[in-house]
């Protein structure tokens, strides 16, 4: 009986897929202008059983039965059903369709078309992301939306970057736009020090980022929205269409440019040349930028499980990025996995994404490049070694004993379900959970080589982020009336602690590394090694609406208003309130515009208040700590120690409150020539009040040094223009092409500070003891340069500076304001080219406007270093008359133009059509290689590693700007990829 059912089962299978392969309908989709469509849908209609059209919009099904209905969809375009009723062969033509044109965008708590946002909202999708060597989501869209400005703090492997939307409204380092991943608030992008904290994020993982530039678009969070708010969304499965994906590249990265210091033959010339030089002469010669840097090699892989149905769709990838840096012992090994799975139930009332992400990434670092090492040595012996003569200290032995490491692990988990309790009427619940914890280890291997001791330093860290939203949303109409009505309720708490300890004096030629037995160490005295740590816990609670009305779909009108909560303040002012306001006008809509050259126009006007909270935490309490300085402590009898006591570091100060950014924004959206030209022009000004700075006593005699307070009256003003125009056009031979750029003009200004100038831009070296570089003072843009006016040698072989307030002496009163290290105007442009299978991409970007302080050239590169046989550039013989005394100053002997224009990106790629290959049609659904260069070329005055620099130097938490700190170097990248689908 078995075998009679077996043998039923299996003819009952063969009589169907026979009649499959017997069903094959081919067919061609054109758009309403006779155009083939490339990659256009194809669906058997109530199956996963899917194709997508060739370059030349031909498709190729085996349907079930002649009888069965296809599905065709194109970004843009209406779909259509096709009855088939025996055709084999099918030719179908798309509508335009207006309502799908409209792009949607994340807006905050929900999404809208983007005909219907009233405010400044720009989207980038995966299409047009920067490509290449990509380590975090802000390289992505680095020079594609209108006032965002995006710098790196160094070309190091997984650095910070500085994003700056719309202008610096804050003075304090930290104080970045929000960034919102899948719904979950993650924090602030910060100032570029230190490591992004969008490294986690696998950047082939995201689908498409919002940034939300006004504030009638990020009021909506409130005391958290004052610097810009960007929302990252990941990919996820689409219905339909089930594919394994595999994307693998390998770049090969080298030293883009190299500081132009002395050969070894010059060299000796140029000490030689210096009276009372001493020229060490080591009889060799070695270009040390060439030998302490590498062509790096870059490995990604990345695989996919995608697909789903009408009920359940789901996203898994596995990533893995295996970076070298440029520079020796400096690399970033990144494992990421991430699954997203969204699932309809109850009639597709009820609806749950799940999303989890966990990254593991470990880092070396290493800023070793030799630059002013004497060149006339070897860097080996005959035999191989390192060289390391007497009284010579050669860098390979630093890179050899010297190492810095780090390990972090993030896990980040949210689930959002969302039920519609009526027509129209959604209740979403959002709960959010990210740990991640960290350690670093800082060492020096004992040795004879340098005479080393040994040193080990670990510090220790851990965070965690609980979100929990409520909120209902309901959407309704009434005629002609369209109102989207949203009100909820967030909850957001985070915890902190980090910890450090350090021990000296290893024993030598073990073989170990201190950070593998640090009990070998011998120095614990807890003077020198006082272990040292902190705990932050904060929360934020809020309440949150927001009201879109329309009328005729063409009078558009938001309100959204946010009281936030925040332990963070004083008792006095725990709560802030932001509300904003925003119209549009779609005057494409109206009947007088018919028949003109319009295909799009719409007017926007936007009001609006954000807050921020960005402070340390607790600074609104009394802070302690215990010292036995004689300073502070007194001995109990005539010959004792000195007992431990306690001391203010900060007084209570309940009155503090928030940051307020005003926002006024007007903007014109349009296009024309039927869309193919598309264009923004927008107008902004913002104001920063109620500034929060940690500031000193006037008071002399305090018993704190500092305290934290809203300055009264000072104000930080950014204004500016907002211009972004694209042309697209596709012809019917298979040709399509684009181009466009944005360019944003923007002034910066600081007003009524009751301070003569807070300094900042820490400058370190000989001579240059609490020297700065940065200074606000009224009048003047945030990251202004202040300092003295360098205007040649005297006749004693020294620095001349101006005398600038004309009392005959040089002071610190000469001290002035010279520059700034805002670009006044950033810009971006592109063209891409399509033909069939060939696709071709370029993308530039510039500033303009802007200084750099050299903080490299003045520590490295003076004369006095020079006659003491260490290399330099030829701005240490600039004078021939400068004396071998001369101290190398903080000047604007050392200010620079940044200006700067970048061929960032370019890219040629070849997608294969696999319809065509007879032998892979069936299973193979992409193929696709591609070549990319970064960063290929710059054009600018600076003379530094590259102009795009930001090395943080903040002081007591005021920020810096525009210096190049002994900065690591940018790379030129040359990366070829390949991407399959099954």
């Amino acid at each position: 009986m078995r075998k009679i059912k077996f043998l039923i089962l299996f003819f009952a299978m063969v009589i169907t897929m026979t009649s499959w392969a017997q069903t094959k309908v081919t067919g061609t989709v054109f758009d309403d202008g006779n155009v083939p469509l490339p990659g256009a849908t194809v669906l058997e209609k109530g199956t996963s059983n899917g194709t997508t059209t060739d370059f030349d919009g031909n498709f190729i099904i085996q349907v079930s039965n002649e009888n069965a209905i296809l599905a065709v969809s194109f970004l843009g375009y209406a779909s259509k059903e096709i009855l088939l009723n025996g055709q084999a062969n099918v030719s179908v033509v798309l509508q335009e369709d207006s309502s799908q044109l409209d792009e949607v965008v994340v807006v905050g708590y929900g999404t809208q078309n983007i005909k219907d946002v009233t405010g400044a909202v720009k989207r980038v999708t995966s299409e047009d992301f920067n490509k290449g060597v990509v380590n975090n989501a802000g390289q992505l869209i680095q020079g594609k939306a209108a006032g965002v400005n995006v710098t790196s703090s160094s070309g190091e492997p997984g650095s910070g970057q500085r994003i700056v939307i719309r202008g610096q409204g804050t003075i304090r380092s930290g104080s970045g736009p929000l960034f919102v991943l899948d719904g979950f608030p993650l924090g602030l992008a910060g100032t570029g020090s230190g490591e992004s904290p969008l490294n986690f994020i696998n950047p082939d993982d995201i689908e498409s980022i919002d940034v939300l530039k006004d504030a009638s678009a990020t009021a909506i969070y409130g005391s958290r929205g004052a610097n810009g708010v960007v929302i990252i969304t990941t990919k996820s499965g689409k219905a339909g269409v089930s594919k394994i994906s595999l994307s693998t590249s390998v770049g090969v990265s080298t030293l883009a440019r190299k500081l132009d210091v002395f050969s070894a033959d010059e060299f000796r010339k140029q000490v030689a040349a210096i009276p009372g030089s001493e020229l060490i002469d080591g009889g060799g010669s070695t270009d040390w930028q060439e030998e302490l840097t590498r062509a790096a090699i870059t490995q990604n892989y990345n695989l996919v499980l995608s697909g789903g149905t009408d009920k359940l769709n789901y996203y898994a990838s596995l990533g893995l990025q295996d970076q070298e840096g440029i520079v020796y012992n400096s690399d970033l090994k990144r494992t990421s996995a991430r699954i997203n799975v969204t699932q309809k139930l109850l009639d597709n009332r009820l609806r749950i994404d799940y999303n989890l992400n966990t990254t593991l990434t470990d880092q070396s670092r290493n800023n070793n490049l030799g630059y002013s090492t004497n060149p006339t040595f070897n860097a080996y012996t005959a035999d191989g070694e390192i060289n390391n003569p007497l009284n010579w200290n050669n860098p390979l032995l630093s890179n050899k004993y010297n190492g810095d490491f780090s390990e972090s692990r993030r896990i980040l988990i949210n689930i959002a379900p969302s039920f519609e309790i009526l027509d129209g009427l959604v209740y979403k619940l959002n709960y959010g959970y990210e740990n991640r914890s960290s350690d670093r280890d800082q060492q020096t291997i004992a040795n004879s080589d340098r005479n080393d001791l040994g040193f080990l330093r670990q510090s220790f860290g851990k965070y965690e982020n609980n979100l929990i939203e409520n909120y209902l949303t309901y959407t309704f109409d009434i005629g002609k009336h369209n109102l989207s009505v949203l009100g909820g309720h967030s909850y957001q708490k985070t915890f902190a602690r980090n910890s450090s300890w350090s021990i000296d004096e290893f024993p030598s030629d073990t073989g170990i590394d201190p950070r593998d037995n640090p009990g070998l160490g011998g120095d614990t005295n807890i003077t020198d090694h006082r272990p040292t740590g902190n705990t932050f816990e904060d929360e934020l609670q809020s309440y949150f609406g927001r009201a879109n009305w329309s009328f005729m779909d063409r009078y558009l009108f938001t309100a959204t208003v946010r009281a936030d909560g925040s332990s963070k303040f004083g008792k006095n002012n725990k709560y802030g309130l932001f509300s904003s306001f925003a119209g549009s006008w779609r005057i494409i809509e109206e009947d007088f515009m018919k028949g003109s050259i319009f295909s799009d126009l719409k007017l926007r006007a936007g009001w609006g208040q954000t807050g921020n909270q960005e402070i340390p935490g607790k600074i609104t309490k009394a802070s302690f700590r215990v010292s036995n300085s004689s300073n502070v402590s007194y001995p109990i009898d005539q010959n004792g120690a000195y007992p431990v006591g306690s001391e203010y570091t900060r007084f209570a100060n309940p009155d503090i409150q928030w940051e307020v950014s005003t926002q006024s924004n007007v903007g014109i959206d349009f296009g024309l020539f039927d869309g193919s030209l598309t264009g923004t022009v927008d107008y902004f000004h913002k104001v920063s009040d109620n500034i929060l700075l940690e500031v000193v006593p006037v008071d002399p005699i305090v018993p704190a040094p500092t305290y934290w307070t809203n300055v009264p009256d000072m104000t930080i003003t950014n204004k500016g223009l907002e211009v972004a125009l694209d042309y697209s056009k596709r012809n019917p031979d298979g040709l399509s092409y684009g181009f466009g750029g944005n360019a944003t003009f923007i002034d910066n200004l600081v007003e009524d500070s009751p301070f003569t100038i807070v300094t900042t831009g820490s400058a370190s070296g000989q001579g240059l003891t609490d020297a700065t570089i940065n200074g606000f003072v009224s009048g003047e843009a945030i990251g202004a340069f202040y300092m003295q006016t360098f205007i040649g040698i005297g006749a004693d072989g020294l620095s001349q500076f101006a005398d600038t307030d004309g009392d005959g002496e040089i002071t610190e009163k000469d001290r002035t304001i010279v520059g700034s290290a805002l670009p006044d105007l950033t810009y971006n442009f592109y063209a891409n080219f399509k033909y069939k299978g060939f696709d071709f991409n370029v993308n530039f970007n510039g500033v303009s406007g802007n200084e750099i302080y050299d903080h490299t050239a003045m520590g490295s590169f003076y004369k006095t270093l020079l006659s003491k046989s260490n290399n330099t550039t030829a701005i240490a013989i600039q004078y021939p008359e400068e004396s071998i005394i001369n101290s190398a100053a903080v000047s604007t002997r050392y200010l620079k133009d940044g200006s700067y224009l970048r061929l960032n990106n370019m890219t040629f790629g070849y997608s294969f059509d696999t319809k065509s290959m007879a032998w892979a049609s069936n299973w193979l659904q992409e193929f696709r290689l591609s070549f990319t260069g970064q960063n290929l070329f710059v054009i600018t005055d600076y003379d530094g590693y590259d102009p795009e620099v930001n090395t943080d130097s903040s002081v007591n938490g005021t920020q810096s700007s525009g210096i190049d700190k002994f900065a690591y170097p940018k790379a030129r990248t040359f990366v070829f990829g390949l991407n399959v689908s099954f």
